[in-house]
């Protein structure tokens, strides 16, 4: 092998290795965002297990819950817009507001932030509204009930944070 040849290789070696640090950390930063606060890794040290524990494990529960069921509910929309089915709209729109505002919640809870509480005021409305247009569906669209379910639950855990 040629000098040049081993120095290519060795490079792409290099870069490969690289590359897949760089995803191991981006799936470890992943779940650290989606769980708060590094609920992922409190077991592997249990010396460390009391910084884990968020007292507001149960609104970012909930609100990552609206999170997955709003994804299947707007993608079972785009679906069944790309049938000429727009009967659903409102609900697409209704849902794509609640994703953003679940998604600032639970980061902010898990964050422990001053303004969650404010922030909770917020989602609890658009949680409402949401819940209020999937309902609308619920008897045609299992995915339309389970996220007007999951935001129930979000509203029900956003009020015991106002309280």
């Amino acid at each position: 092998m040629s000098d040049k040849a081993g120095l290519e290789k060795n490079k792409m070696n290099y870069e490969g290795n690289l590359i897949n640090r760089r995803k191991a950390l981006q799936g470890m930063l992943a779940v650290m965002a989606t769980t708060g606060s590094g609920l992922a890794f409190a077991g592997m040290n249990p010396e460390h297990a009391h910084h884990a524990a968020n007292k507001q494990q149960a609104v970012i529960d909930s609100a990552l819950d609206c999170v997955k069921t709003g994804e299947a509910c707007l993608d079972h929309c785009i679906e069944l817009f790309k049938g000429g089915d727009t009967s659903v709209a409102e609900c697409a729109d209704t849902v794509n507001e609640m994703l953003a505002m679940c998604t600032a919640l639970s980061r902010m809870a898990s964050y422990r932030s001053h303004h969650l509480k404010d922030l909770a005021r917020v989602c609890l409305e658009v949680c409402k509204d949401c819940e209020k247009e999937c309902r609308k569906h619920a008897d045609k669209h299992a995915e339309c009930k389970a996220c007007a379910d999951s935001c129930k639950q979000c509203i029900k855990e956003c009020k015991k944070i106002i309280a």
